[in-house]
């Protein structure tokens, strides 16, 4: 997807032709900090070689890719434009739109992993057997082992992923439930794996049901349960 940071192609290259040649001069690129510092690596870096021979044909290769990045990002942004239309002619459009921290960028990618044909998935567990995230349990004798799913989209396990790795910030519960998986000693990703095989299930009630996800009700819905989210949201 598109970038949101408007990028002074011209300033590149000639910034990039001033540092290769060692007279940048005074930084007016107004780069937040970590671009700031980058910049002051590649002023104070001892350079490998000083050989023309090197380093121009390089300097022409930069310029190059910049031009070739600038190209590369129009035809994203039009990407960018034909899935927003294309997402909206979709009945299902807003059962996903609104979703915590899904945003115009994930939305239309989780419409596309649950589809249309409400017949396709007989569970919400069959679904996320389908897009890796359900683990998969192994045995052998006396021994048993869990792993995660190596055969599935592999896209589409990850555009789960990175939707739920939004929802911590944007859900309450997701935070909460994230959290005390963590504290359980869960890695990061083990944690995003098992928050997503709840938020598989959620949607999946959603979509059958054609309702758009609440977030409010479904907080009251943990609260009636008895569930030790709630604890979590408390603290």
């Amino acid at each position: 997807m598109a970038s949101d940071m408007s990028i002074d192609y011209s300033y590149v290259v000639k910034f990039q032709e001033k540092v290769c040649t060692g007279s940048g001069g005074e930084n007016r690129c107004g780069f937040l900090g970590a671009y700031e510092k980058r910049i002051q690596f590649i002023r104070s870096a001892i350079p490998l070689t000083n050989d023309p021979g090197v380093i121009e044909p390089n300097q022409l290769m930069v310029v190059a890719l910049v031009h070739q990045l600038a190209l590369l990002l129009g035809h994203i942004d039009h990407f960018d434009e034909k899935i927003a239309a294309c997402f909206d002619t979709f009945e299902d459009a807003d059962l996903f739109r609104h979703l915590p921290g899904a945003g115009k960028q994930l939305a239309p990618r989780l419409l596309v992993a649950f589809g249309e044909d409400r017949d396709r998935f007989e569970s919400a567990n069959a679904l996320c057997c389908y897009a890796g995230i359900a683990p998969v349990t192994e045995r052998s004798g006396n021994k048993s082992w869990v792993h995660w799913r190596y055969s599935c989209p592999k896209f589409l396990r990850q555009s789960f992923i990175e939707w739920t790795n939004q929802t911590v910030r944007f859900s309450f519960w997701a935070r909460a439930f994230y959290k005390a998986q963590r504290e359980k000693g869960k890695t990061h990703q083990m944690a995003i794996r098992a928050l997503a095989y709840k938020w598989i299930r959620i949607l999946w009630r959603c979509w059958q049901d054609r309702k758009p996800y609440d977030e409010a009700r479904y907080l009251m819905a943990l609260k009636e349960q008895g569930s030790p989210l709630v604890k979590e949201l408390a603290s």
